[in-house]
């Protein structure tokens, strides 16, 4: 996982990267990243590492995912 967040974070185009495990579901990986545009998301989703990722998943029991793409704006202050 450390070697995936540094090199997603080393990209162009990638302003954040980072996984966390759920406090109450232990195993459960949440993953939240942003880029500045669709282009540099693609581009990420097809980088050698990430295939190299992927192909780790069953060895170390990634199963189930649930991917969703969100579009935001602006952030503001509450």
């Amino acid at each position: 996982m450390a070697a995936m967040i540094e090199a997603s974070r080393a990209e162009a185009g990638c302003l954040e990267y980072f996984y966390a495990e759920d406090v109450l579901d232990r195993g459960l990986i949440h993953v939240k990243e942003r880029w500045i545009d669709r282009t540099a998301l693609n581009e990420h989703f097809n980088s050698i590492h990430i295939a190299i990722w992927r192909a780790t998943w069953p060895s170390i029991g990634i199963g189930e995912r649930n991917l969703c793409l969100y579009e935001i704006g602006e952030s503001q202050p509450i």
